[in-house]
């Protein structure tokens, strides 16, 4: 019998971390998808409705975790803070979701390794550290591939930039249009076009805002692409002609 139960929490527990997966994975996805509609439709897509009981949960949840964080002096540092922009999560709800996985993760799996039939501390001890590290596995995952479309993204981007700029545009606004134009194929990319306009608009200089695209993606052809703007933007280099040329290489 204990171990039939033992096993029902173990699947459950598992379970709540694949839970913990998808919506991460999907969270950084659903603002964009409001955006794409809001651009295609001239309407901003309806969000999925709520009760109101499970949303006091689950702030009271959150408030709880910040508070045990703050007891413990878990904060959010520089490092992790630059893991969630790397992976799309800008918002304080994907670091209190991080924190309340990796709170009440390895209590669950301890919880569960207690009704274990025999070797509990061997479970606790498995459980315990897998349930600890999986917050931090699935969030490198997301980064990678986040990473990994938006290096897929980057010859489109560059091609409908030569077309914008050869047409008239000036880079900004041939960034901002290419960023829509690429919104619904390739909404990562959106995401950092967007980016780069809004830190622009809120007084960062445009060559740091080119910067800080390069330091979220880390990609070798970011990287590139980023220098040969900076190039044209110091030497006064026909941005058109960079852009193709940049393009042919890549």
């Amino acid at each position: 019998m204990n171990y039939i139960v033992f096993t029902s929490i173990l699947l459950t527990s598992f379970s709540a971390l694949g839970l913990l997966a998808s919506v991460m994975l999907t969270r950084s996805t659903r603002a964009t998808s409001e955006r794409i509609l809001e651009v295609t439709f001239g309407q901003r897509a309806q969000s999925h409705k709520r009760g109101l009981a499970s949303i006091a949960f689950r702030e009271r949840l959150f408030g709880l975790v910040r508070w045990v964080r703050s007891r413990l002096g878990m904060g959010v540092n520089a490092k992790l803070l630059e893991r969630f922009n790397q992976a799309g999560f800008r918002s304080r709800t994907a670091s209190d979701t991080y924190f309340t996985a990796r709170l009440l993760g390895p209590l669950a799996a301890l919880a569960a390794a207690i009704l274990a039939p025999s070797n509990r501390f061997l479970w606790m001890t498995v459980l315990g550290g897998l349930f600890y590290l999986g917050p931090d596995i699935i969030l490198s995952r997301i980064i990678k591939r986040r990473r990994e479309r938006i290096r897929r993204s980057i010859p489109d981007a560059i091609d409908l930039l030569v077309i914008c700029v050869d047409a008239g545009l000036g880079l900004d606004q041939a960034m901002l249009r290419v960023g829509h134009e690429l919104g619904a194929s390739h909404p990562q990319i959106y995401e950092e076009f967007m980016q780069i306009n809004r830190e622009q608009r809120a007084g960062k200089l445009r060559l740091d805002a080119w910067q800080s695209m390069a330091d979220r993606c880390k990609l070798p052809e970011i990287d590139g692409f980023v220098n040969m703007l900076m190039q044209t933007e110091r030497f006064g280099t026909p941005v058109a002609r960079a852009l193709s040329t940049f393009g042919d290489g890549i």
